[in-house]
């Protein structure tokens, strides 16, 4: 699951509504509704979650943070270390190879190294 489909399928919870009255609302599959939450389709266009913001009838902060997490949920991710330092590559490589078998804290860890040196979640 997505940081985005994991917001999305909260609330749709939060307020009750099944994933496939939500579809049908906004004129989507509940295939690519659910695929979207479950991580299994890239990251949704803006206009699809304006869309969203404007059905649940999110404003300000709030759509703007479900915009970030639509940013950072792309369920592939490509890094091209190319002209970066050889250990930018191998730290990369070893993050590909291993990050499905890192438990919950060492992911908050690793998240807390980089906002300690000012990239933004």
């Amino acid at each position: 699951m997505t940081p985005f489909g994991q917001r999305l399928r909260e609330l749709r919870r939060e307020r009750g509504i099944s994933l496939k009255r939500m579809a049908s609302d906004i004129g989507v599959s509940s295939a690519y509704l659910s695929a979207l939450e479950h991580g299994h389709r890239g990251r949704p266009t803006f206009m699809l979650v304006q869309h969203i913001c404007a059905y649940f009838n999110i404003i300000w902060d709030e759509a703007e943070e479900l915009q970030r997490l639509a940013e950072l949920s792309h369920p592939r991710v490509v890094i091209d270390t190319s002209g970066m330092n050889p250990k930018a590559t191998r730290l990369a490589n070893r993050l590909a190879e291993a990050i499905g078998a890192l438990p919950d804290g060492a992911l908050d860890e690793l998240a807390e190294v980089l906002r300690r040196h000012g990239l933004r979640e």
